[in-house]
């Protein structure tokens, strides 16, 4: 029986030994294998910390940023067909020229001015109910126009002027933080990353925000210019419209368009010319 036991205990002893090393054996690898590293936190930067990067250039690209901005609200509240042609005041203008009423014309304009009211008045105030010139009258009209339509344009014109300048700027920031990092090497050597990171980051954030300011600027700058070309068009078909009602009158006298107003399509001109060959034609008929 003791022999039975005794191997019955070594038996067990020899199992609990086994399994001891074993796990000696597993656990001896892990406690050697070196831990993960950590993952480095990447730290965002806010809109604030991009701007203290980007260095002293960026305080006149904001300059340019809030220009920019301003002249292109402004553009869009002033530059507009409606408030450069004003076509009800020209209807009636068109009117009073037509009867030849010299004065009541000119003096409308003088109390309705608006762009085009008053190049219509620069030219009718040399106009005399004695004898018209109508070349004299033209030449009015266009030398008033030059300088009436040279003043919204100067406006226009600062947009191109940003467009140019913010991206130049922002060349420059690139230009000094490139500077920066290579007198950063040369004094620390390559190893001061950080001090290399903040003068790359000099060049690159103020690059961005010069295209940022510069390519919606020269967008709107074509923009604002198109549109002001379509006004200063329409204003010399009005010009030559008007003329031409002058002539007209001056050539047959007054005419009734009233009756014929409502049935032809095109600008009052056309509707004195229509008047007129209707007289004309009703004359040789006589």
């Amino acid at each position: 029986m003791k022999r039975k036991a005794l191997s019955v205990l070594s038996i067990a002893a020899l199992i609990f030994a086994s399994a001891g090393i074993s796990f000696a054996q597993n656990a001896a690898p892990a406690a050697d294998a070196p831990a993960k590293p950590e993952e480095p936190k990447v730290v965002e930067k806010s809109l604030g910390d991009m701007w203290r990067a980007g260095g002293v250039t960026m305080y006149p690209l904001g300059f340019f940023a809030i220009l920019a901005t301003t002249l292109i609200i402004y553009n869009f509240i002033a530059i507009r067909k409606k408030k450069f042609l004003n076509p009800d005041g020209v209807k009636k203008v068109e009117a009073f020229v037509n009867q030849l009423q010299i004065k009541e014309a000119l003096d409308y304009c003088e109390k309705n001015p608006s762009p085009i009211t008053n190049i219509i008045g620069c030219g009718l105030a040399r106009a005399d109910e004695r004898g018209v010139d109508t070349d004299a009258v033209t030449a009015a009209m266009e030398e008033a126009s030059v300088e009436e339509f040279a003043s919204p344009y100067v406006l226009i014109n600062y947009l191109s002027v940003t467009a140019s300048l913010a991206p130049m700027l922002g060349l420059y920031g690139t230009v000094s933080g490139m500077v920066k990092a290579f007198n950063t090497i040369a004094a620390e050597g390559a190893g001061s990353a950080s001090k290399l990171a903040d003068n790359i980051a000099e060049a690159l954030i103020t690059t961005a925000a010069g295209m940022i300011v510069g390519i919606p600027s020269m967008f709107f700058f074509f923009f604002f210019k198109n549109r002001y070309g379509a006004i200063i068009s329409s204003t010399s078909r009005i010009i030559g419209d008007l003329v031409f009602t002058m002539k007209m009158a001056l050539k047959y006298g007054p005419q009734d368009i009233s009756e014929i107003e409502a049935d032809i399509e095109g600008s009052p001109a056309e509707v004195v010319e229509q008047a007129a060959a209707s007289e004309e034609s009703e004359n040789k008929s006589e």
